[in-house]
């Protein structure tokens, strides 16, 4: 009988339980492990080479706990170590491994949701410097311009449990006005950050209501189970027994309280060291 294990979730800090959310609700039978490198975290500002180092350190990790096909659950790992780490790295790991993204997926679906052609990207720095939306969403839609957006200072309000208090709305109106200031007729906005999902409804609150927002759960979801549909071989490999671990290299105590909030739900984790 075929070895089975659990498919595993990374990300730099919290936002990646955005995504986990979509998958545990989607794919209840399936076994995940999330994995955050939280006593290094923000990635955002860090340097290509820092983050590559990083998150190759971390999925090492979660194929060293198992793990067959990981999915980087972050918009600057993905943006600045994916593809190393495919390219470069599995061969020589293991070639019958995967690590999978969140970016390419939301580029893929973006083109059947602008009727202009002009979208905005809110994203941390590295996102926005690394141009990963743009090189990727001109893949498979030449004709779209891409305005972009950093927003530097939304994932601390996140990560400090501001998203909802007024100080927010500030920054928010801020960088909202920028971004449209580039361009009047984006009528799609992508959050290139798993962590603005929390920040969606007052994103919501001060834009023009015609515009759409994209938060990447859904389609990841989406592109996941399509990836798992096309690859029964790797499908076949993922264990389902409807369970969930978590994992931090910080603190377990402050992991459990903020990852409550973006998970939905009660949160226990483990501390390991990387």
């Amino acid at each position: 009988m075929q070895k089975q294990f659990p498919i595993g979730v990374f990300d730099s800090g919290y936002g990646g339980l955005t995504i986990l959310k979509e998958f545990v609700a989607r794919m209840p039978e399936y076994d995940f492990i999330y994995l955050g490198d939280n006593a290094r975290a923000p990635y955002g500002n860090r340097s290509f080479e820092t983050v590559y180092e990083y998150t190759l350190e971390c999925v090492q990790q979660l194929f060293d706990m198992g793990c067959r096909l990981v999915i980087l659950a972050c918009n600057t790992a993905s943006a600045k170590a994916l593809r190393t780490i495919q390219q470069h790295d599995l061969p020589a790991i293991d070639s019958q491994r995967r690590v999978l993204g969140v970016i390419r997926p939301t580029s893929e679906v973006v083109g059947r949701l602008t009727a202009t052609y002009q979208v905005g990207i809110f994203a941390t720095s590295g996102t926005v410097n690394s141009g990963s939306y743009e090189i990727e969403i001109e893949k498979f839609s030449p004709h779209i311009r891409v305005f972009q957006e950093a927003c530097p200072m939304w994932v601390p309000m996140v990560e400090y449990n501001e998203f909802d208090k007024p100080g927010a709305d500030y920054f928010i109106q801020q960088h909202i006005n920028r971004l449209l200031n580039k361009s009047d007729e984006i009528d799609t906005i992508i959050l290139g950050c798993t962590h603005y999902p929390l920040l969606l409804p007052k994103i919501k609150q001060y834009l023009p209501p015609h515009i759409k927002v994209i938060a990447q759960g859904e389609i990841v979801t989406d592109s996941l189970m399509d990836y798992l549909q096309r690859h029964p071989e790797m499908d076949n490999m993922c264990s389902k027994n409807k369970s969930l671990s978590f994992f931090t290299t910080d603190s377990t105590t402050i992991f459990d309280e903020h990852a409550a909030i973006f998970f939905g739900q009660e949160v226990h984790s483990v501390h390991i060291h990387i």
